[in-house]
């Protein structure tokens, strides 16, 4: 019997990609919006679930703890909050789908604080696709959480980014070698 998958695209927004956002990865984030939105259409087409899990922030939130780390970003109701590039349009055209799902979250983890959990049990998913950014923050966290949770983890290696290379680059190690996922490239899925 074949998985139930999943596609988790996580916080590839204007902000967090675009030369000009508020807490951008630049030119390696990118780089990969051509593969990200790429998979996202595939997985649409496919039927699979797809969750867009997308950060928001409240202007200068006393209480939130990335407000002492970063930048603002992600703020409510600012075009910084706007998938980047081609990904908007494709969200546009097909967030009314039965198997298309806006989420914001408010944490690092798309699992932290959402009923992300719940709604993948109950379409029987056991296999997650991550991709998105930041590949070392993010990312990390939701794949951390995915496998807290049992469920099996495939990260697109050419469809994650970050702004801190070496982060980068020790986070696709992690993913390998303490949580045992299945780091793919284009080519080799």
């Amino acid at each position: 019997m074949e998985k139930k998958k999943a596609l988790i695209n996580i916080d590839y927004t204007v902000d967090f990609v675009a030369t000009n956002g508020k807490l951008t990865c630049g030119i390696p984030g990118q780089a990969v919006e051509g593969r990200n939105v790429e998979i996202t259409k595939e997985f649409i087409q496919n039927g699979d679930f797809v969750v867009f899990a997308i950060d928001i922030h409240k202007e200068r939130d006393p209480f939130h703890p990335e407000t002492k780390l970063f930048p603002p970003h992600n703020i409510e109701e600012t075009d910084g909050r706007k998938l980047f590039g081609q990904l908007e349009g494709l969200y546009q055209a097909n967030k009314d789908a039965k198997n298309v799902y806006w989420m914001d979250k408010t944490r690092y983890s798309a699992f932290a604080g959402t009923d992300l959990e719940l709604q993948l049990r109950a379409r029987g998913i056991t296999e997650l696709h991550l991709i998105g950014v930041c590949t070392d923050i993010c990312v990390l966290h939701t794949a951390v959480d995915a496998y807290n949770k049992g469920f099996e983890i495939v990260i697109h290696e050419d469809a994650v980014a970050s702004f801190d290379a070496e982060g980068h680059v020790w986070a696709l190690r992690h993913f390998k070698g303490t949580l045992g996922a299945t780091v793919v490239k284009q080519g080799e899925n």
